[in-house]
């Protein structure tokens, strides 16, 4: 095994192990983030009807307008702040983080501090 697969493989352990703790229902879904070198995409999720209320990623329109790279913590912050935007108009003020795996510092922080600021709770 080499180093990237290796680097893979912890990834996913560190997924599965979250995963198995987190669940999103109606009334806390789930805020789950994946990362990219490129990129930064959050999603909304009911695990309970299996089913992703809103998501926002450094992908779209409305994005790609404030900022210029999207694999920088301010990107990031943005894509926090309009997934949050988009889940309060649904009615959802608190969520469950689920960091994919990642270490909660850089991008995966800024995104979380960009949807605190919006105003969701977690």
């Amino acid at each position: 095994m080499n180093k990237n697969q290796a680097k893979l493989a912890g990834l996913l352990r560190r997924k599965r192990r979250i995963r198995s703790k987190i669940f999103g229902t109606a009334e806390r879904p789930r805020l789950s983030v994946h990362r990219t070198n490129a990129n930064i995409y959050a999603q909304v999720i009911d695990d309970k009807d299996g089913k992703v209320l809103c998501s926002a990623s450094t992908l779209t329109s409305d994005v790609k307008a404030e900022i210029k790279v999207g694999s920088n913590k301010e990107a990031a912050g943005v894509v926090g702040k309009i997934v949050a935007e988009r889940a309060m108009k649904l009615g959802v003020t608190e969520v469950t983080f689920d960091r994919g795996g990642h270490i909660y510092h850089g991008r995966i922080k800024a995104l979380a501090d960009g949807a605190r600021e919006a105003g969701l709770k977690f």
